[in-house]
């Protein structure tokens, strides 16, 4: 479990890096680093368009990715595994219960509370 949480870890902090780094690169309204690399350019490797679409669509994937990572990171972080009943099946004694006898003796009577519950008044 914590080597799949050290690798959440490492996608979701390279996911992160690189959604930084394609927003960057992409073409504002100003001449910014995209233009730097010749994001409007015809003759690059992805054509006139090409180069924004690529970089909107991966800068679209790499978020989806840091989205599903952060989720899932979110989900180990609340998971608390059940305690086990045992081989009895018993389950933990409460740390509130008295001993057996301890304070029996101890312990004031007092008189029964009438309750509007049904099946309130039979004895067990």
């Amino acid at each position: 479990m914590l080597y799949l949480k050290t690798l959440i870890i490492v996608v979701q902090l390279l996911s992160a890096l690189g959604v930084i780094g394609l927003v960057l690169l992409q073409h504002g309204k100003g001449a910014d680093m995209g233009a730097a690399f010749g994001s409007g350019a015809s003759g690059s490797l992805f054509g006139a368009t090409g180069s924004a679409n690529f970089l909107s669509r991966t800068t679209a994937v790499l978020a989806a990715v840091f989205f599903v990572t952060t989720l899932t990171l979110t989900y180990f972080g609340s998971y608390k595994p059940q305690t086990s009943a045992g081989v009895l099946g018993a389950g933990p004694v409460p740390a509130s219960a008295p001993a057996a006898g301890a304070s029996a003796a101890a312990a004031p009577t007092s008189a029964p509370v009438a309750s509007s519950a049904p099946g309130a008044d039979v004895p067990k």
